[in-house]
């Protein structure tokens, strides 16, 4: 049995970044099941950098990450971690109650939201229908992530302190043995103080296997394709789209167009595959608010989101077992929040508390805590 300080369990970018933020003063070992770490959630995102998405904790978080993308420590990645895009959120004539309120709600916390004119909206995004487009507001500095520079950054920063990195490690039993934990795996049996539950969609089923009761996490499916476009440099430049009811979202993508109808479908953990239906209904979505023509798709995917109630993120020790930490309910928001939430486990799991400048925005240990989710 090897004996560690820290287990992570789970190789998305929640453990990497955990790690890559513990490494440096523990010892760590991160146990991946698939034969490489972020397969299924991770591998599978188009994230943006959005500091208008999610609710008032996500935006804090995500606002708190931003330091990190834009000056990520030496060596970390060889190329800028953020590029520009802008994100152009647009409503119907008869979406306007729910467009005035994702403007408020957005511009409350970022103030370089601004509204912008059906005609200017069109001038942006040429192929939306002028019959579609009644309101539009535009955050300019939402960015693209580079998803796999920034997971393979903090891959790299584990074993660069010394961190352990195990793949094809599916975790089989947990259980106490004496004043630790016990975890064996497929790849070994480990004897550490604390394990980080960052299993993904697999939180709770890892939760079970320790005898720690659930947080109540949903998984739920989110499609994705990717399609040709007839003049590649002509889309460079403009933002991605998002219908206010998030009904669907299309951008630029390395010369291609990608799209989602922002489907949200409970699932159970599994290497989901995209439905022909929900690909149906976003081509149709697509044609009815722009002009773009879907004639063969590139590729087709699709991930799990994973939920709690609130749809906010959960980090802190489970109050009923000693030394289990939960680092789950990612979401669609874990990479853009990753630098952020990284320092919140290092800081939690060594005892100081929440970082003063996510106590300043309202981020409370309580706001993320596990026990929020059972009550």
């Amino acid at each position: 049995m090897e004996s560690t300080d820290i287990v992570i369990i789970g190789g998305g970018v929640a453990g990497a970044a955990a790690g890559f933020a513990l490494a440096s003063r523990r010892r760590v070992v991160l146990l991946e099941r698939e034969n490489q770490p972020g397969y299924h959630s991770t591998g599978r995102s188009a994230a943006l950098f959005t500091e208008a998405y999610g609710n008032r904790a996500i935006r804090a978080l995500t606002r708190a990450s931003r330091a990190f993308f834009m000056a990520p420590p030496a060596g970390f990645a060889e190329h800028p971690l953020l590029t520009p895009r802008g994100t152009m959120i647009i409503a119907r004539a008869d979406q306007r109650e729910r467009f005035e309120q994702s403007f408020a709600d957005a511009h409350a916390l970022v103030p370089t939201v601004r509204r912008i004119t059906a005609e200017e909206a069109l001038r942006l995004v040429p192929v939306l229908r002028p019959d579609y487009v009644a309101h539009a507001h535009l955050e300019p500095e939402a960015m693209d992530i580079d998803v796999h520079a920034v997971h393979r950054g903090y891959l790299r920063g584990i074993t660069a302190h010394g961190g352990r990195i195990a793949t094809d490690a599916e975790v089989t039993e947990i259980a106490r043995d004496g004043a630790r934990w016990r975890v064996r795996s497929r790849a070994g049996e480990f004897a550490a103080d604390i394990i980080v539950n960052a299993a993904g969609a697999w939180c709770d089923e890892v939760a079970k296997l320790a005898g720690v009761a659930p947080i109540g996490l949903v998984p739920k499916r989110r499609t994705a394709i990717t399609f040709d476009m007839p003049d590649p440099q002509a889309i460079h430049g403009w933002p991605s789209v998002i219908d206010v009811d998030e009904q669907f979202y299309v951008k630029p993508d390395a010369g291609r167009m990608l799209a989602s109808p922002a489907d949200e479908t409970p699932m159970p953990p599994c290497d989901v595959q995209p439905e022909e239906f929900d690909i149906a209904v976003l081509i149709d979505r697509l044609e009815q608010a722009t002009t773009l023509q879907v004639r063969r798709l590139v590729s087709k995917w699709a991930g799990l989101r994973s939920f709690v109630a609130d749809k906010t993120l959960v980090a802190g020790f489970d109050e009923t077992a000693s030394g289990f930490f939960w680092l789950a309910g990612q979401g669609g928001y874990g990479i853009q929040t990753s630098p952020a939430m990284a320092r919140v486990a290092a800081a939690l799991i060594g005892g100081q508390g929440m970082p003063d400048d996510l106590l300043a925005m309202g981020v409370t240990e309580a706001v993320l805590a596990p026990r929020r989710c059972r009550t």
